[in-house]
């Protein structure tokens, strides 16, 4: 037994299995197809007490770590989820984690619980068209004017940007930088708000993507998070707990995938024999699960370090490329060895053939990963 697998997370992941072959799998194409995932699922989710793990009762969680929390991301992905479904449902896991650490008793009563119910929708708001994954150089201002800020700049690829509510925007408060950043609660139907038509993707259908314009809008000096010029330490920090969400989410694509090619190459035959009965596909899906199971390994100790309280920065880089990676290939070879039928909408391969393209672009690019690895061993 190890810790991904003790009794309580064992019922957890059957919890999460049952609400996701009830409320998600018979409704995924569907959602697919109209852009989004309904309100509605939000407060199921909730009820089912899945929606608040990871966040402490106090604020109107479920209690449980963030480990627990991406338990259940991986068990809507095993049980027929996608990581699209993960983004939109749970896009308060990167939304709402700095308001709850500075733990603002008014923010929290404003915007923690009602989030947490499954009644309102955050989402985070750090990258821009310009500066993309390099926070530092952000543009987007906010000036303080009497009792508030007044806030100007624009932000692109949120994601649940067109249903949120709340956003948790990071703002320049003070001089270039780092050391200039804050993080600021702007609610959607302040005046100077806009909020662009869904883009267009090529994955994560059923998760709304917006960009975000900010003209001239008076935020009160009550909507600040932490403390002012301090946001991009406190962005930092909960890149790891992203970072490494996303590369549960990959194994788990993987593994899915997997999945489904066993049991399509057990029953599919060509001429005259079954799939599985040839040497080279066997030989693939063993490099499949080979490559599937050495991310999920990693990926899982790198997790428990981090819950415990190590120092792992670049072994989560590590950790979000080499999962990122084995999803790459497996997806790949899944779509492959299911043939015209894996090309096809109808087939699930080719719904996480998309969607896994984004995990190594998201919450920093393989390529990012990797510098960082770089500058920690060579500084």
């Amino acid at each position: 037994m190890t810790s991904w697998d003790t009794e309580e997370r064992r019922a957890l992941r059957a919890s999460a299995r049952r609400f996701t072959e009830s409320e998600i799998v018979p409704h995924l194409a569907a959602w697919e197809d109209a852009g989004a995932v309904p309100r509605e699922l939000h407060r199921a989710a909730s009820e089912a007490d899945l929606l608040g793990v990871g966040f402490p009762e106090s604020v109107g969680g479920s209690g449980g770590s963030a480990v627990d929390a991406m338990v259940i991301a991986e068990e809507i992905i095993l049980a027929g989820g996608s990581s699209g479904l993960v983004a939109a449902l749970f896009t308060h896991g990167i939304g709402l984690p700095h308001l709850v650490r500075a733990g603002d008793p008014s923010l929290i009563e404003r915007v923690a619980r009602p989030v947490l119910a499954g009644e309102k929708i955050v989402s985070l708001a750090v990258t821009e068209p310009d500066a993309g994954s390099d926070v530092a150089r952000l543009r987007t201002r906010a000036v303080r004017d009497g009792v508030g800020f007044v806030v100007s700049g624009g932000m692109l690829f949120i994601t649940s940007g067109t249903r949120a509510d709340f956003f948790t925007v990071a703002v320049r408060t003070g001089g270039e930088g780092a050391r200039g950043i804050s993080l600021l609660l702007v609610e959607r139907d302040l005046p100077g708000v806009g909020v662009s038509a869904p883009l267009r993707k090529m994955g994560w259908l059923c998760s709304d993507t917006a960009e975000l314009r900010f003209d001239e809008v008076r935020v009160p000096a009550g909507n600040l998070i932490g403390a002012e010029n301090e946001g991009f330490p406190a962005i930092m920090a909960q890149f790891v707990g992203e970072r490494l969400s996303l590369a549960v989410q990959a194994y788990a694509t993987a593994q899915r995938c997997l999945d489904l090619t066993l049991a399509w190459i057990a029953h599919r035959e060509t001429f005259g024999r079954p799939l599985a009965g040839r040497q080279v596909v066997r030989h693939r899906v063993a490099e499949m699960a080979q490559r599937t199971d050495v991310a999920r390994t990693y990926t899982r100790a790198v997790a428990d370090a981090w819950e415990a309280g190590e120092d792992v920065l670049a072994r989560v880089a590590m950790a979000k490329n080499t999962a990122v990676a084995a999803c790459d290939y497996v997806v790949d070879n899944a779509v492959q060895l299911h043939g015209g039928l894996g090309y096809m909408r109808e087939s699930e391969v080719e719904r996480h053939y998309r969607d896994s393209r984004i995990l190594g672009i998201g919450g920093g690019t393989n390529e990012i990963m990797t510098e960082i690895v770089a500058k920690l061993l060579v500084p």
